[in-house]
């Protein structure tokens, strides 16, 4: 087993680290995640399915495999575009807070060798998290909209794929159509506090309190601060994916919509299935939660350990 490493993770004097080692951590959440977030997202959006097993069921049964993988083209490219960003730019308010706000050269009691707080992280989460927003809000939401097409045949579906999605949205809609939802989503991201937050404390228990080596610290702080977001934020996103998912009429043709504000949706939720509504879908969420971002972590820190200062 490897020798305990007692001493805190460093953040990166080289801002370029966090945006290529995003990358990767993209492509691992991907992969791992994809199918668990289809199936959250159809548990959410639509009352047909009972609970997650018949959800799993009916789509490989209707849809194959491939069914799991549906709207995962613009997340391929786009986690990797907003996990390069959201870690990047975590990376440098890191930074730019431990050196401004804690821990400034110019502060009397200013000790170089004192890492940043959780909270300072959990601060640097929300900042991070509301810069990817506005990335993540359209390909969030052209992905749900895929995601929520159930049937089998290309012909019979709305959206032949990402792109005829975005262009029909685009054409009728314009940039506010492509950006629906950006407003649940800023509010959903602010919870990132509670992540990066999170994932600085189990990250120093486990150097101090095990001998894991820096991977395994990684996974395991990766994964357990991921849960701790999730039940945190779970219930905005339960609301984020009503709206995205909301018909946006007009020259697409695909209904009346239903949630011009935030709150339209919310109340919708609750009077549909009550408190409950707003955990419909946590199970394969909470699921995928430990896995994806475990993996996603392991890959992001042993880039930026890999990475030259």
């Amino acid at each position: 087993m490897a020798t305990k490493d007692q001493t805190p993770a460093p953040v990166s004097h080289k801002a370029y680290k966090g945006f290529v080692a995003g990358v990767f951590s993209g492509v691992a959440k991907l992969c791992v995640g994809h199918p668990f977030d289809t199936i959250k997202v159809r548990l959410q959006t639509n009352p047909r399915f009972t609970g997650p097993w018949q959800c799993l069921t009916q789509t490989i049964r209707n849809e194959g495999i491939r069914g799991l993988y549906k709207g995962a083209s613009p997340p391929l490219v786009g986690w990797m575009f907003m996990d390069s960003i959201a870690l990047g730019s975590l990376n440098v308010y890191r930074r730019l807070l431990r050196d401004n706000l804690f821990n400034p050269p110019w502060h009397p009691l200013h000790d170089p060798t004192r890492p940043l707080p959780s909270h300072g992280h959990g601060l640097a989460g929300i900042m991070a998290g509301a810069t990817v927003s506005f990335v993540a809000a359209p390909v969030e939401h052209i992905k749900a909209r895929l995601q929520i097409q159930y049937a089998a045949k290309k012909a019979e579906r709305l959206y032949t794929g990402p792109l005829d999605c975005l262009a029909k949205i685009y054409r009728h809609h314009g940039v506010a159509g492509v950006y629906h939802g950006l407003g649940a989503t800023l509010l959903f991201r602010s919870s990132f506090f509670f992540w990066w937050g999170s994932y600085d404390v189990f990250s120093r228990l486990l150097r101090e309190k095990t001998s894991l080596g820096a991977a395994a610290i990684n996974f395991w702080a990766g994964g357990l601060s991921a849960q701790v977001f999730w039940i945190v934020s779970y219930p905005s996103d339960v609301v984020k994916q009503r709206i995205m998912t909301d018909p946006l009429g007009g020259g697409l043709k695909d209904g009346v919509r239903r949630f011009p504000r935030w709150k339209d949706a919310a109340v919708a939720v609750y009077r549909e299935q009550g408190a409950k509504g707003y955990w419909r879908g946590f199970l394969p969420c909470f699921l995928r939660a430990f896995p994806a971002n475990a993996m996603a972590l392991v890959a992001f820190e042993a880039v930026m350990r890999s990475l030259p200062e």
